[in-house]
């Protein structure tokens, strides 16, 4: 029984860190790319530089694919070190 209740604990643990882990206003990287749509909308509309303002917005999806890039090699060192999350 004892096992039993270490183990529901540490699933716990672990989709607590898990929903801590992906809340995506927390991360600056998720800001930024919100920031730069914003920019770039602006870019775009009001001031009527589309090919600025197209740079700027291909900055979103380049921030959270490498954020989501580092985030993975994190996952898979742990992974390779064993499968604790801690």
């Amino acid at each position: 029984m004892e096992q039993t209740d270490s183990s529901s604990n540490e699933m716990e643990n672990m989709m607590e860190s898990t929903e801590k882990a992906f809340d995506p206003m927390s991360e600056p990287v998720m800001l930024a790319a919100a920031a730069s749509v914003a920019l770039s909308w602006y870019l775009f509309y009001m001031k009527g530089d589309k090919v600025h303002g197209l740079f700027v917005g291909l900055w979103a999806p380049t921030l959270t694919g490498a954020a989501s890039y580092l985030k993975q090699l994190k996952t898979a060192k742990k992974l390779d070190s064993g499968l604790s999350f801690r």
